[in-house]
């Protein structure tokens, strides 16, 4: 089977750029954002600026280096009695020595990866390969390894940088793979790339037991490894609202129209809803015995009104929705279900588009935008993503609560929703991180598509203002460290405008080795 090659532009998420025709045709349908942006430019808030324009008019990677950044100075192979490399491309001067003291120090490191440069062809710009901590699920789907180095006896001969990844894995943890951070290699054209990601993922699934997983490799170069559903469980979806039947109804439409599932329970939260329209549709949704309507009275709670339904909902599947999300291909709840069914998996994410039409949500990155920030946003809304993650599923931090499915049994034992601390904000990142602690990763499944008109229902208030600044400061006491670098994105993109579209300025600065979390 034809492979494509894995520095194209599907890999590294490159894509068509927008024509400066097109962006100022943006900008004059929507003169007062323009106006907000050239003010806050003109009032030296560059960043902000820049944050409004991605919001306008999108955005895309600018990753691309001049072809001279390939002239680097490089050195063979480490010699005998240092540690094995498998895997095409080229160590850069100083590598060996930073992959020798790394595994020096870290006694229970079996392998080692890092970022790389690679050419597509002679001449032609260099494209940055930023990986995330080790991710045996992307790894399967996208080959994102350069050379691998290995501990010396770690393992016994292996084909490639990917079945050596996947092995060591198996035999001494995820752990035992670390990142090392700060350009490692450089791959010109014709040093090739693994070629064996279907037969590497087929051997490890079966040796991890799961020989029910088929595994298939699709029109753009992913290898989809789909998880078989042993049953299909009742599952419990979750809406809260207050008024906006504007929203509600199309998204309870959409529930019952357009999702392909067997046995669905859905039950509204009606944060005292007073509209006769609205209190008529509910008392229908209720005496037509197509929905749960849960009383949620008082100041607006949301993680408490999730609590609150959660804990009267029969389904062993529990989704918690907004009321302005709304499903549009059939096959979502399915796709996701694959995945939060799985043992080691708690909380699964679906890939969102605004009302646009863009990427809304691709999982939550930590430590971006100056607390956290949906990964990919404003990307358009068919764009593969960096490394194909806007088509593979992939383990991230955290996702958002708009539409995120866990298991009532996982979503119970971490005590669910943290009511008090987070009534309103970063009760989806935190409820996630408890789960990433209690051993169940996180996993973001692009298969899954809704459209997401986001905060459609909100408003801000001086009080909810208030309310949200003292929900960042508990944020941040409680998540802090984990807020200097997230695991799952790699510390040579920029952290403050999109996530995975510019280098960060000082790229590339080496760092210490990480782990998954």
């Amino acid at each position: 089977m034809s492979r494509p090659d894995p520095t194209g532009g599907a890999f590294l998420g490159d894509g068509p750029k927008p024509s400066l025709r097109a962006l100022a045709a943006e900008l004059l349908r929507q003169p007062r954002a323009t106006l907000d942006i050239l003010a806050a430019r003109l009032t030296g808030k560059r960043l902000r600026a820049r944050q409004r324009l991605a919001a306008l008019v999108g955005i895309d990677h600018r990753l691309a280096l001049p072809s001279y950044a390939m002239n680097r100075a490089t050195e063979e192979p480490p010699g005998e009695g240092s540690f094995t490399l498998v895997g095409s491309g080229t160590l850069l001067r100083g590598a060996s020595e930073r992959i020798a003291r790394a595994f020096a120090e870290n006694p229970t490191l079996q392998a080692i990866y890092g970022d790389g440069l690679v050419q597509r062809r002679a001449g032609g710009p260099a494209h940055p390969v930023l990986p995330p901590a080790f991710d045996p699920d992307l790894l399967m789907a996208v080959d994102y390894l350069g050379p691998l180095a290995l501990r010396r006896n770690a393992l016994d001969p292996v084909s490639s940088p990917i079945a050596a990844a996947l092995a060591i894995a198996e035999r001494y943890g995820v752990e035992a793979i670390g990142l090392l951070p700060g350009l490692l290699y450089i791959r010109r054209p014709g040093d090739g790339a693994s070629t064996d990601r279907l037969t590497a993922a087929r051997q490890h699934l079966d040796r991890t037991g799961r020989e029910d997983a088929t595994v298939m490799m699709d029109a753009n170069g992913i290898v989809r490894v789909t998880h078989p559903l042993a049953e299909t469980p009742l599952v419990s979806v979750i809406v809260p609202t207050r008024d906006r039947l504007d929203l509600l109804r199309p998204c309870l439409d959409a529930l019952r129209c357009r999702t392909v599932w067997p046995r669905l329970e859905i039950l509204v939260c009606d944060n005292d809803s007073r509209e006769p329209e609205t209190l008529a549709y509910l008392e229908t949704l209720t005496g037509e015995g197509r929905g749960v309507v849960v009383p949620c009275p008082g100041p607006f709670n949301f993680a408490a009104m999730n609590n609150a339904a959660a804990a009267r909902a029969r389904g062993k599947l529990l989704v918690f929705m907004n009321n302005d999300v709304e499903a549009f291909r059939a096959d979502w709840l399915v796709a996701m279900a694959r995945h939060a069914l799985r043992p080691g998996v708690g909380a699964v994410g679906a890939k969102l588009l605004d009302g646009g039409g863009r990427i809304q949500h691709g999982g939550i990155v930590l430590g971006t935008g100056g607390l956290v920030t949906h990964a990919h946003r404003h990307f358009p809304g068919d764009a593969p993503g960096y490394l194909s993650t806007l088509r593979a599923a992939h383990r991230v931090s955290a996702v958002t609560a708009a539409c995120l499915m866990v298991e009532a049994e996982k979503f119970r034992a971490v005590g669910g929703f943290e009511a008090e601390t987070f009534a309103v904000d970063f009760n989806d990142v935190d409820l996630c991180l408890r789960l990433n602690a209690a051993g169940y990763q996180t996993v973001m499944a692009p298969e899954a598509v809704l459209h997401h008109r986001e905060a459609a229902s909100r408003r801000w208030t001086e009080e909810a203002r208030a309310r949200h600044e003292r929900e960042v400061a508990a944020f941040k006491k409680r998540w802090g460290p984990l807020l200097v670098q997230d695991p799952h994105y790699n510390a040579g993109f920029e952290r403050y405008l999109s996530t995975h579209a510019r280098l960060a300025r000082d790229f590339p600065r080496a760092g210490a080795i990480r782990r998954p979390a």
